[in-house]
């Protein structure tokens, strides 16, 4: 397990304890303002973080320049004000809770704007950790490059027609102190990140293939073995034969990679419930209806162990607990942060999450996911009389309003009564109407995979998350 909710190493309880002597004041400072106003909260985030980049003749390494501020929240029972600060001094956080109380209480809603009655319902007073079995802290800087250099060279001696080997890391770690009238909690969040990627040419072209590993945790989690780095250079051979897919529409088994992204874009992006405040997404009027067939199963959950996405505590106080999205191909309801549950007058999910205490809190995903059926993956591909295999995802879209999403793959294997054809596409768009898709779901698969990946709202307010799953069978237009 790579989070705990148990006892903290000495490392970790060093840290929580100095956390709360810096920030404990925070608490006070909420007491004092809730004596003005209805509802007050505080936020403290520090963050830092390491990036190496590697391929031949080149060698980076850049510490992320440190990052920290605190955001306070105010309410006037009738709407939400917020107020950030870089400067972390008792004094400059004083003089701002008064500023913010002040702009509150003057702050005029309109006639027809109902109460918010916020509750504070509990802080998850105490300190939290991300486990680590493997600290990245404790590896010096040239035994990291040593590591990763020495596995990007053995790729890269895979195959002779390779023209470039790369690999990429990052090390992150945010510590959080959260501050309401119910109490005061830390949380220290770790995450690691690191691909491989092979470039191979036969002259007049060029393909690739990769090896990617993350998750919330330590240099764990980044194992590879031999076997992986041959799979990834026999693709990029492969791939330099492959051609494009003949648009139409087939029966396709999904890789975890793109049945995460389908999760992520068909019911994550269009169950954020501040979309729904904003009349943007079709799936509020879908609560509690068929969306799919009675073999989707879909929950996004910040406590899954070791994911990308995984946090003790969100951004609002809340204490992170596992949502049900989707139950037997019912619309179950959807991810909300403080104002758009209290305003919509639904219950709170742990999903209130910020890019940085600079940006306002959102309704966002944590690690989105299908969850397992009872098939092999074998049993799916043997199924196919004439469909593709859809593996490794690159990225993905979605119209919370029109229900339609786009998703592009690296590539699809053909398979013809069951069986590989040899043949390969590259790359693969998938496209599809969100309820069409899922209710085409025929088959799921009993294994479970996880990636990593970054989110944002739009093109901003980005945020780490995981999203997977097993292998699924559905049916969709390719191009």
């Amino acid at each position: 397990m790579s989070q705990s909710n148990g006892p903290l190493s000495s490392r970790d309880a060093a840290t929580a304890a100095g956390l709360r002597e810096r920030f404990g004041f925070l608490h006070d400072v909420v007491l004092d303002m809730e004596r003005r106003i209805p509802y007050a909260a505080a936020l403290a985030r520090t963050r830092t973080g390491l990036r190496l980049n590697l391929r031949d003749a080149e060698q980076s390494a850049d510490r992320m320049d440190p990052q920290e501020g605190i955001v306070l929240t105010a309410s006037n029972g009738h709407q939400l004000e917020e107020a950030s600060t870089d400067l972390t001094d008792v004094d400059a956080v004083r003089r701002l809770a008064d500023d913010l109380v002040e702009r509150t209480l003057a702050a005029k809603a309109a006639d027809d704007t109902p109460r918010l009655d916020i509750a504070s319902d509990g802080a998850a007073t105490g300190d939290f950790a991300t486990s680590l079995h493997e600290d990245p802290g404790s590896i010096s800087l040239a035994d990291k490059l040593s590591r990763f250099d020495g596995l990007r060279r053995q790729l890269r001696a895979l195959d002779d027609r390779a023209v470039q080997a790369i690999c990429s890391y990052s090390e992150h770690e945010m510590q959080q102190v959260f501050a309401s009238r119910s109490g005061l909690n830390t949380q220290q969040i770790r995450r690691t990140n690191m691909a491989l990627i092979i470039f191979v040419s036969d002259g007049g072209r060029q393909e690739y293939g990769y090896v990617a590993r993350s998750g919330s945790g330590g240099m764990e989690l980044l194992s590879v073995e031999d076997e992986d780095l041959q799979r990834a250079a026999t693709l990029a051979a492969e791939l330099l034969g492959s051609t494009s897919v003949p648009a139409g529409t087939y029966d396709v088994v999904t890789d975890p990679s793109t049945t995460g992204t389908i999760a992520h874009e068909a019911f994550g992006h269009g169950m954020e419930t501040d979309m729904f405040l904003k009349q943007r997404a079709r799936g509020a009027e879908y609560i509690g209806k068929r969306v799919g067939s009675d073999l989707v199963n879909i929950v996004d959950d910040p406590t899954l162990p070791a994911a990308y996405g995984c946090y003790f505590v969100d951004d609002e106080g809340r204490p992170a607990a596992p949502t049900q999205i989707i139950r037997d191909g019912i619309l179950q309801g959807g991810l909300t942060d403080l104002y758009s549950a209290t305003r919509l007058g639904i219950a709170r999910t742990s999903n209130g999450r910020r890019e940085s205490v600079q940006r306002k809190a959102y309704a966002r995903m944590s690690n989105t996911f299908f969850e397992r059926g009872e098939h092999t993956p074998e049993d799916l591909l043997g199924s196919l009389d004439h469909g593709l295999l859809l593996c490794q995802t690159e990225n993905g879209m979605e119209d919370p309003k029109g229900w339609g999403m786009q998703i592009w793959t690296h590539y699809a294997r053909e398979y013809r009564g069951g069986k590989p054809t040899g043949r390969l596409f590259s790359p693969v768009a998938m496209t599809g109407y969100v309820p069409d898709v899922l209710a085409d779901v025929s088959m799921v698969a009993n294994d479970f995979d996880m990636e990593a990946g970054s989110c944002g709202k739009g093109w901003k307010e980005i945020v780490p998350v995981g999203s997977g799953g097993p292998h699924i069978r559905t049916r969709c237009r390719l191009a």
